[in-house]
């Protein structure tokens, strides 16, 4: 069963919607970054999603490379998370500013 494109892309607009709803309304660490990587994974679906319909693997690649930025950001985000936990004992974003230093 092939799904058409505009299901895939509906979905990647959902993901998105959602990612940025959480992005933009928590504040805690954990609820960011994990708003950030739905972001991610609604631009993985329309880049697989057009590169099924388009016949090129080329989205497919950029969907791994994509994986790959977010598994970075993943740790880079637990090793703030860890840090901000240790100085402050919160894991609220408006008290990251303090960690300077």
């Amino acid at each position: 069963m092939i799904v058409p494109l505009s299901h895939v892309l509906l979905l990647s607009a959902i993901l998105l919607v959602i990612g940025l709803v959480g992005f933009l309304i928590r504040r805690d660490a954990i609820t960011v970054f994990l708003s950030v990587e739905i972001i991610l994974n609604a631009a993985n679906v329309a880049f697989i999603g057009f590169s099924r319909f388009l016949g090129d693997e080329l989205g497919q690649v950029v969907a791994f490379v994509v994986i790959a930025a977010a598994a970075a950001e993943a740790a880079i985000g637990l090793a703030l998370v860890v840090r901000l936990e240790n100085e402050k004992r919160t894991l609220e974003l408006d008290d990251l500013k303090d960690l300077k230093g």
